[in-house]
């Protein structure tokens, strides 16, 4: 099982010595969210400083590009890593974009299925498998002059991952994509009962068997007492979402999702966050003494359940989260 570091906000200040700290401090990979800046330039500086680590968008967001801008950035991310790009994927919700991107967002999952058809069609035309001619439920494209054409990589394209949260993402998943992003509001329960089963649906589909699809869950972190401010705010912030209420009905927690959406709708995000209670922060966390801690309890829990594990609580930069990987804050 592999070990990554999410960060959900980056500067490109800050990506530099991010990168070194994966690539010396015990990390398999560096996944950057696409929330103030623009995740592809991230990484490609990131891809500047490291040598053997993966990196990859946790996530970029779909719909607000066409198909064939983001089939170019991942192209030029996996020339740039020389084959160490994973292009993760995600739909948003539709306020963000329908009001902030101005773009369309109807029937999401059918929509992010073609698009991730078109991407992997117009890579094959990168690659002189074919002339470019996708012809999609939502996407059309059959027209790439030579000169507009990067050429193939002795690489070959990127691996796609999704993020899914419900059963029908999980299952476009397992049809279309290499891995799956799994929220940080999650439990073992939740994947067992209801991801599991809806990606084995999407495997079927295709043929595929699980041991094609990578399963990354992100997690929470609470190293210290010093971070579960940061963190109750956080799972605040997801858990008012609408989205995300099934997983805490699973576990008798639905009024608490109410409560924080009344809470939104009137306004108070500052405070929000002191309705969610410790037990579940303790429930859906990893608390620990430390990070080198931290690091082994998650591998503890997640061992035989995912194949990647991917820390959004970043520790700071000087501290590295493999406790043989040297020094500790």
């Amino acid at each position: 099982m592999k070990t990554d570091l999410y960060l959900y906000t980056q500067s490109a200040e800050e990506i530099p010595a991010r990168a070194r700290q994966v690539e010396d401090g015990g990390f398999d990979g560096l996944f950057v969210a696409e929330t103030i800046g623009d995740p592809y330039q991230s990484l490609a500086v990131a891809a500047q400083h490291t040598e053997r680590v993966t990196l990859g968008t946790s996530v970029s967001l779909a719909f607000p590009r066409s198909p064939m801008t983001t089939a170019v950035a991942a192209w030029d991310l996996q020339r740039a890593s020389h084959g160490r790009f994973v292009l993760g994927l995600g739909t948003q919700v539709r306020k963000h974009i329908e009001r902030r991107f101005s773009m369309p967002f109807s029937r999401p999952t059918a929509r992010l299925r073609d698009y991730v058809n078109a991407v992997r069609h117009i890579w094959g035309a990168f690659q002189g498998e074919y002339a470019l001619n996708f012809q999609g439920e939502f996407h059309t494209h059959d027209y790439l002059p030579s000169a507009m054409n990067p050429g193939p990589l002795p690489w070959g394209p990127p691996p796609i991952y999704l993020a899914a949260l419900g059963p029908l993402m999980f299952r476009a998943a397992g049809a279309v994509a290499d891995g799956v992003f799994i929220h940080p509001i999650h439990t073992h329960e939740y994947l067992r009962t209801v991801a599991e089963p809806a990606l084995a649906e999407g495997l079927a589909e295709t043929g595929r068997d699980r041991a094609e699809v990578t399963l990354s869950a992100t997690v929470f972190a609470i190293p210290g007492a010093q971070h579960r401010e940061a963190v109750r705010k956080q799972f605040a912030f997801y858990a008012s979402t609408p989205a995300y209420k099934p997983v805490l009905d699973l576990h008798g927690w639905g009024e608490l999702g109410d409560e924080l959406r009344a809470r939104v709708r009137r306004g108070e995000l500052e405070i929000m966050a002191g309705s969610v209670p410790d037990d579940v922060l303790d429930f859906f966390c990893i608390v620990a003494d430390d990070w080198p801690h931290a690091y082994e309890l998650a591998r503890e829990r997640y061992t035989g359940v995912v194949d990647r594990i991917n820390f959004q609580t970043a520790p700071p930069v000087d501290v590295h989260v493999h406790p043989t990987a040297g020094a500790v804050g």
